[in-house]
């Protein structure tokens, strides 16, 4: 059973190979916690793996997908093998500790965890990659997979091949804290006369916070994956002044369709 939650592609590319090399259940955090009658109780196989795949959101995983394992109930666990995968831009400060924290006061242990660098979308700040810098970091993704299903395959445990950062303490424990107290809004967030009101932008939303009225209108309630951005056809959406003039990025494997949370 694998969860995850994506905003652009990449994580949700990452899950759909380890669910499909392993036989395993594919399942949208976002689409679970958005839904009115949102389960959060699995019944588990004997033997059967439960991996958590997200990108990392200022060194850390994002705040859904924390609340999420908070509620999650596992229905059989017997010390099941459980894995983690952050998806990132180059690093992850002490993400694992996090997961495996907050994995722990729910009475489940992690077995190991994995970081695989992907190519930038959060244009906010900085840019997009070149698509010759994107290129190779997909391709270097590839071998990253291959690697993580060789040891998800046989239940290695204690295996942690992730890339921390430089001071990785004061990254997720300062840094962190700071991002989601002043970043994650929608207050500079509106869509330009592009705006084709397709509604790509609503479906997408991983909390639903865009509603559309002829163009869409923001909530207060954000994750900042900035899917909105980074998914619309036309280049409408932004953020302010700062990314009018830069790149868009999503995952050229998946489409908008498996994208959407409605």
């Amino acid at each position: 059973m694998i969860f995850y939650f994506s905003g652009t592609g990449n994580s949700l590319y990452i899950a759909k190979n380890i669910a499909k090399q392993n036989n395993e259940t594919l399942i949208s955090i976002a689409a679970v916690m958005n839904s009115k009658d949102g389960c959060y109780e699995y019944n588990l196989e004997d033997n059967e793996i439960i991996g958590f795949v997200y990108p990392i959101y200022a060194w850390a995983p994002p705040k859904m997908v924390l609340k999420f394992i908070k509620r999650l109930k596992l229905v059989n666990y017997k010390n099941n093998y459980i894995f983690t995968v952050a998806t990132c831009g180059e690093n992850i400060g002490n993400t694992i500790k996090v997961i495996d924290e907050c994995l722990k006061k729910n009475n489940l242990y992690l077995k190991s965890g994995f970081s695989i660098q992907m190519p930038s979308n959060y244009i906010i700040m900085g840019d997009v990659d070149t698509k010759e810098v994107e290129q190779k970091k997909l391709l270097v993704a590839e071998d990253t997979l291959k690697r993580i299903n060789k040891v998800i395959k046989l239940r290695e445990e204690d295996i942690y091949q992730i890339e921390k950062g430089t001071m990785p303490g004061i990254l997720t424990s300062i840094i962190n804290p700071l991002f989601n107290k002043f970043a994650v809004n929608t207050k500079k967030f509106y869509a330009s006369d592009k705006c084709t009101g397709c509604g790509v932008c609503e479906s997408t939303c991983n909390c639903q916070t865009i509603k559309l009225q002829e163009k869409p209108v923001w909530s207060n309630k954000c994750t900042q994956c900035l899917a909105c951005i980074n998914l619309c056809p036309t280049k409408a959406i932004q953020y302010g002044k700062k990314t009018e003039y830069k790149g868009r990025y999503k995952n050229p494997k998946i489409s908008l369709d498996e994208m959407k949370i409605i």
